[in-house]
């Protein structure tokens, strides 16, 4: 399972974007959480606190797609240090609007631009493998490498920033995800040999989400989403009914877990199966693996059939990046994978507002109903839509 990845980064200046690429987008599973209990310690307020982090979570979801459409057209080097500058400036803000107990519009304000000047790395660092690797294999191994360094980031990100603002200070969490921000995002802005070259955007290219199996694969992701954001608000009411409510991270943790496992393996694979069969397939083995955790009271029972459940979600969202490498035009290739990104944002949103409102009203094993149910939409969707998802025999647009 290891061989496909030995030579995947014997090439020039290869490891030095993937280690940036990983530091700068740490924040992502960070800031939310870190905003929460920052606001919730200093104003006692988790009304304020969720709105904040809300606030900043639709902000990036707007706003992402637009600076990746501003790095396609200028390069990653000319737009990363600006939007890195700007966002701790943002942050830094946010933390003393905090502090000065200041009216909570100014809260507000921060979070809004803390949210619309962060950036899509994992699109922008995928973006650099689609140049290096766009048309061969190694891609799709790439794509498997980049979907285990985001569950890698969010199994851990959270823990970090929980235990720095409970045990060391309500800032410390906040103050770590600004320096990573800074130095992986300037770090990736100063590697120029391998950034994607800055091609000339015809008039008529418009935006990618104006593709059709763009907007498709969007809409998938953004009911697959929905099934993130409920399992984890869900998984954690689970846990507190269960009076154990510190397992929740566990749980959490064998979910993508075996996300991470199966990324490896599927990353490992070459397949002779189609892009488009491959989505279908991992879409299906969603419903299937979501089944089992409507119908379990054990905890252990229930931390092995979440590592289960988990399986589907890199190997989804490996074909989902893969397809979307393949159907939009090289001068919109990091946009393009900033909608997908904004995609499962907007769904996590959703997700953990229906999942909250749904395990108070009924309970947190019966709310998982909601993630199945939105597994099935995503499946629907994509199998109706699949004929949009059609790719031409040609190499792959990274490399017309």
């Amino acid at each position: 399972m290891v061989g496909p990845y030995r030579g995947l980064f014997d090439g020039s200046g290869v490891k030095g974007f993937v280690l940036a690429g990983f530091v700068g987008r740490m924040p992502m599973s960070m800031l939310g959480i870190g905003v929460v209990l920052l606001i919730s310690t200093l104003t006692t307020s988790y009304a304020t606190a969720g709105g904040v982090a809300a606030m900043t979570n639709v902000a990036f979801a707007v706003a992402a797609p637009l600076s990746s459409r501003l790095v396609d057209r200028f390069g990653q080097s000319k737009v990363i240090p600006p939007f890195s500058v700007v966002n701790a400036l943002a942050l830094v803000s946010l933390m003393f609007c905090a502090g000065l107990r200041l009216p909570d519009w100014t809260l507000y304000a921060s979070g809004l631009l803390v949210g619309a000047s962060s950036m899509s790395v994992g699109s922008m660092v995928r973006a650099r493998w689609s140049v290096i690797h766009g048309g061969s294999s190694k891609l799709h191994t790439a794509f498997a490498f980049e979907s285990v360094v985001d569950e890698v980031i969010f199994v851990t990100g959270p823990a970090l920033v929980t235990v720095l603002a409970t045990s060391v200070n309500p800032y410390a969490g906040l103050v770590v995800a600004l320096v990573c921000m800074l130095f992986g995002c300037l770090a990736l802005a100063a590697q120029r040999h391998t950034q994607p070259p800055v091609r000339p955007v015809k008039s008529t290219a418009g935006t990618p989400i104006l593709i059709p199996g763009i907007a498709l694969l969007a809409c998938v992701d953004l009911a697959l989403g929905s099934v993130f954001g409920s399992v984890d608000l869900i998984t954690v009411a689970f846990a507190e009914e269960h009076g154990v409510k510190g397992a929740a991270g566990f749980l959490l943790a064998a979910f993508a877990g075996g996300s991470m496992v199966s990324g490896l393996w599927f990353g490992s694979r070459h397949w002779k199966i189609s892009l488009r069969g491959r989505f279908m397939r991992t879409l299906g083995l969603f419903v299937v693996g979501l089944v089992p955790i409507m119908f379990i009271g054990d905890m252990r029972i229930m931390a092995v059939a979440l590592f289960l459940a988990g399986f589907a979600i890199s190997p989804t969202l490996i074909t989902g990046f893969s397809l979307t490498e393949r159907l939009v035009p090289p001068s919109l290739l990091t946009e393009g994978m900033a909608w997908i990104s904004t995609s499962i944002g907007f769904g996590v949103a959703i997700g953990a507002w229906a999942g909250g409102r749904l395990t108070e009203a009924f309970g947190a094993s019966n709310a998982y109903a909601f993630s199945w149910g939105s597994a099935i939409l995503a499946a629907v969707v994509g199998v109706a839509g699949s004929g949009l998802l059609r790719l031409p025999e040609a190499p792959s647009p990274a490399k017309s």
